[in-house]
């Protein structure tokens, strides 16, 4: 019987050898993060690629050597009639050598001639790197010059991520080896029969759909330079009718911020695989030989394992959360953004006006949105002329320094839109510089969007020049925060520099600034905005310290944006901000009180002309900022929960304390329901043994509906809710999980905020 080497560490890696029924040598690795209540396991065989054969919760400490060993032959899938002599039983990084059939999921060239790969392992090694167990198997198709090592790491919340480094070994007198597709899967047991993603568009991003996962392959592709609006952030495959509170669930992102796939794939011969890779154009990437040290590193592919959304969520925040300690450290500066204030009316005096409303209000960070920089009157022209407008800032740099003393003098932070990657051909860099746009030819320009056309950042001139403009500005106006927006899809995107289709290289690029610009402003904080959400992944929040979850602020439409944005991303890092009404991208009315109750659990913000306010909303919105502030420090460690409700007219989202003393839900009514009223919901994320103080947070205690007087002068008007009073109510946990409580009936498109607090 095979025995492990424990590596003596906590959390735990396990290694061991042994021999399978048919002869086979195995190799085992076993990773667990314990206190994350999940594992990860590894056979070998022979010197094949590795077979995920566990993932999900902690194995049994004894005998777990001998059962792994077992697996091998326990999974092992026998010769079928028709088939090749092994069944497909799909690796990490399957290929046709080891039957698979499916789509090709690795795709090198050499001289433009396709290469069918078959690996041999090398090499493996597993240990605990920084509390992280981490296992990495060389492996090598010598004959065709091809040399992978792929990476996988339990990080501490649970969050599995794996990578692959791909070779060529042969040197410079041969042809380069062209990286057409890398796809890295995980191994789906069979119960996993449902697959869940998102799709969108501008102003409705994060959308959900459901489907079978069926026989065949299930994927969903960006090609525009970013994720883009349909974006799904994960694929999650689970048994049937999984929810956010329950079902055995595996979710996959790829963390990159071009051009990517997820997939879902299914063939009769086998169980499922879902991943994903990046998507390279052709030429894209070519790896020159030169000495036998070029090589391709793919993006990470990350998969959480859950049972629900809930617990597959809380893995990615843990992951950013421990990215950006700043997010606790710091408390997120509640923001008032100009852009739907003002648009492209800039000027001092308005400005001016408005950071002062801002400081009346409570807000703590004043961001001037597009229309401060060349001739940038509308979106037609000026987009890539990082000089300030003598037209609106009359003593250019001067001008706009005085409203940054301004408003670093009345204590708010100051922050500055800018949109790096983009030009208007109607601007003087675009006529200086016109070998600096990505376009297919020298004579033809890609379609435009929104007048504008991508700058090539690969190409190095571009790249310095936009660098020195913002860095620069940094620096002269001691800007403490950028929106750094992305408008145009990346289209036809060859750079005349290189001459190579530039996605990878101009993403890299982007990258590399952020880097720069941070070491060289320490505490700069920068925002993630694509149009709104099109560009929500963690490559780019490895660096952003939040995003824009969409341009569109009704809340209404905000109530699903949020919720399916907040299974990658942490509340703190979603800019939620209090808009106007109506809504300026819907035209929709709704209460004051409903759109700051969809903020409240984000970075919070306002996207508002507070001068056009009267007094009682400005107080209102204060008194909303002021309860807000009293929680923040809480929700950037807090659990975020959704509820699974079977009313499709309402929504239960809440966070709640680490070690579950209190919690605050919000209970939205967004269409009116078929029961009336609407029937009681249940509270997750709460101790079962524990009795808790519900309450109304006192800045939804009066709310439309909550109360008779609300209605009392419509005929036949509802009665009060009984304990929807300052003096609250008590219950217990188990209870509150199961029946829950009755809600306030609300009209539709309302919210209400209540609290649990352990007695």
């Amino acid at each position: 019987m095979p025995k492990f080497s424990p590596i003596p560490a906590s959390p735990v890696v396990e290694r061991a050898e042994g021999v399978a029924a048919d002869g086979t040598r195995i190799r085992i690795v076993y990773m667990e993060q314990t206190v994350a209540n999940v594992a990860f396991a590894l056979t070998i065989p022979g010197d094949g690629m590795p077979r995920i054969v566990h993932w999900g919760r902690p194995m049994p400490a004894a005998g777990r050597d001998t059962a792994l060993l077992h697996a091998y032959d326990a999974l092992k899938p026998q010769r079928v009639s028709g088939a090749l002599d092994e069944t497909a039983w799909p690796s990490v990084l399957p290929t046709q050598a080891e039957s698979w059939i499916g789509e090709p999921r690795f795709v090198v060239r050499r001289g433009g001639v396709e290469l069918f790969c078959g690996f041999t392992v090398t090499d493996v090694t597993a240990d605990v790197i920084g509390d992280v167990p981490t296992v990495t198997v060389s492996a090598e198709d010598a004959e065709q010059g091809v040399r992978v090592l792929w990476t996988a790491e339990l990080e501490q919340g649970g969050l599995i991520r794996q990578h692959v480094t791909v070779r060529n070994l042969f040197g410079a007198d041969a042809a380069p080896l062209e990286i057409g597709r890398v796809e890295l899967g995980f191994a789906l047991p069979a119960s996993a029969t449902e697959i869940l993603t998102a799709t969108g568009h501008h102003l409705r991003e994060r959308s959900p759909q459901r489907q079978p996962l069926t026989v065949g392959r299930f994927e969903k592709n960006s090609l525009t330079g970013r994720p883009d609006f349909d974006a799904s952030l994960l694929l999650t495959a689970g048994v049937p009718g999984f929810g956010f509170e329950h079902g055995e669930a595996y979710a996959v992102h790829v963390g990159w911020s071009g051009n990517s796939c997820l997939s879902a794939e299914r063939l009769p011969y086998t169980t499922g695989l879902i991943g994903g890779g990046e998507l390279l154009f052709g030429g894209e990437i070519e790896l020159d030989g030169a000495d036998g040290e070029a090589a391709y590193t793919t993006p990470w592919v990350y998969g959480s394992f859950g049972d629900g959304l809930n617990e597959i969520a809380a893995r990615f925040h843990d992951h950013l959360r421990r990215l950006h300690p700043n997010l606790s450290a710091k408390p997120r500066p509640v923001i008032l953004n100009t852009w739907e204030a003002v648009y492209f009316n800039h000027d001092f005096d308005t400005l001016k006006a408005l950071a002062d409303k801002a400081v009346e209000v409570g807000v703590e960070r004043f961001v001037v949105d597009d229309g401060w920089f060349g001739s940038r009157r509308d979106d037609t022209s000026g987009l890539g002329d990082w000089q300030i407008a003598q037209e609106v800032w009359p003593d250019g740099p001067k001008s706009l320094k005085a409203l940054a003393d301004y408003v670093h003098g009345v204590g708010l932070e100051f922050g500055l839109w800018f949109e790096p990657e983009m030009v208007n051909p109607d601007s003087d860099v675009a006529r200086a510089h016109p070998e600096w746009i990505l376009s297919p030819t020298a004579g033809r320009l890609p379609m435009q969007g929104r007048s504008q056309q991508v700058l090539d950042l690969t190409n190095p001139d571009a790249a310095a020049y936009i660098f020195d403009c913002i860095d620069s500005l940094v620096g002269e106006l001691g800007i403490d925060y950028i929106k750094w927006d992305h408008n145009k899809l990346v289209t036809e995107p060859g750079s005349r520099f290189s001459g190579r289709p530039a996605v990878h290289a101009q993403t890299e690029a982007v990258y590399g600034i952020w880097r720069r610009l941070k070491e060289n402003h320490p505490g700069l904080e920068i925002e993630s905005c694509s149009s709104g959400g099109g560009r929500v992944d963690l490559g780019i929040l490895e660096y952003a310290d939040r995003i824009w979850a969409s341009d569109c602020v009704d809340p209404v439409e905000r109530a699903d944006i949020q919720r399916y944005t907040s299974l990658l991303v942490p509340p703190e890092m979603i800019g939620e901000h209090v808009g106007d009404s109506p809504a300026h991208s819907t035209r929709r009315a709704t209460s004051q009180e409903m759109r700051m109750a969809m903020a409240f659990f984000g970075h919070l913000g306002v996207e508002w002309n507070l001068l056009k306010q009267p007094q009682e909303n400005l107080d209102l919105l204060a008194e909303w900022i002021a309860e807000f502030k009293k929680h923040r420090e809480w929700f950037a460690i807090d659990a975020m929960v959704h509820t699974d409700s079977p009313d499709p007219a309402v929504r239960v989202d809440g966070v709640v304390k680490p070690d579950r003393s209190a919690a605050i839900y919000r209970f939205t009514q967004l269409t009116t329901s078929a029961t009336y009223p609407a029937a009681p919901v249940r509270l997750p994320g709460l101790k079962p043994d524990a009795n808790y103080l519900i309450q109304p947070v006192p800045v939804s205690l009066d709310i439309e509906g909550a109360t008779s007087p609300a209605r009392e002068a419509i005929g036949n008007g509802q009665s009060a809710l009984g304990w929807w009073t300052a003096d609250g109510t008590v219950m217990n946990g188990a209870q509150l999980a199961s029946y829950g409580l009755r809600m306030p009936s609300l009209h539709p498109a309302n919210a209400v905020l209540f609290w649990a607090i352990e007695v």
